[in-house]
């Protein structure tokens, strides 16, 4: 299964446009076929980063489904809408994703997700953007997996957790950055981001055996985006 990532730098005062063409255009069309299905439509959080900034994953079913759901864009049912869509945005930047081996995501049921506009919970998402050192890159794989998931899962056991691991992606070969991945987080306990980002990391997260310290020897270069899910978005 491959996931599509995309970045769209929408047009401010097209904004609220731009998201009724995903809601009521997209969502219902993809749902004419069992290739493909939208899964998050995000906004960039407010005071967090770029403005007017839109985070989409979509799920397809494989390689031979990404080609169709192309040809559809560039040639078939969905092309007028695609015009539409680049007339509300000024750029669009896409990637292809795989899961990582621990990923608790692997795979995804297309027919049960949502393809029907509907009001759902809205949620915040911490995605991490991380480039490895080079040639650290499979140990960076191995090492997210073996001690920051488990770390994260430690802390969603005693309670204390802020985040929670959904899944985990590289860049497919040639459809992206290459040595990049992507962590997508839940943000379990909002008000907990209020300390998170208003003072300095605690000492005890520095030390040796802990992520923070641990991981520099693999990668020392990330970042951070909070994005908030549209009250519509299939998934929460």
């Amino acid at each position: 299964m491959l996931f599509l990532h995309e970045v769209h730098e929408v047009v401010g005062s097209q904004e609220g446009a731009f998201e009724a063409a995903f809601r009521d255009r997209l969502l219902p069309a993809l749902a004419g076929s069992d290739d493909a299905r939208l899964l998050y439509f995000l906004h960039h959080a407010h005071g967090t980063g770029v403005s007017y900034n839109v985070v989409t994953v979509t799920a397809l079913r494989d390689g031979a489904a990404w080609e169709r759901l192309h040809r559809r864009l560039h040639g078939g049912d969905l092309r007028d809408w695609a015009e539409r869509v680049d007339d509300l945005r000024h750029d669009a930047t896409a990637k292809l994703l795989v899961p990582l081996p621990w990923s608790p995501l692997q795979e995804v049921d297309l027919g049960s997700v949502p393809t029907e506009p509907a009001e759902r919970e809205s949620a915040i998402f911490m995605e991490d953007t991380v480039w490895p050192h080079e040639g650290k890159l499979a140990e960076y794989v191995e090492k997210s997996g073996s001690h920051y998931a488990a770390e994260m899962e430690r802390h969603s056991d005693e309670g204390t957790a802020i985040l929670e691991i959904q899944a985990s992606f590289r860049t497919a070969h040639g459809a992206g950055r290459r040595c990049e991945i992507v962590l997508w987080q839940k943000v379990v306990q909002p008000k907990a981001l209020v300390p998170l980002i208003g003072r300095e990391v605690p000492d005890r997260y520095k030390q040796p055996g802990a992520w923070m310290h641990d991981a520099l020897a693999v990668r020392d270069r990330w970042e951070s985006k909070l994005l908030r899910t549209a009250r519509w978005s299939p998934l929460f």
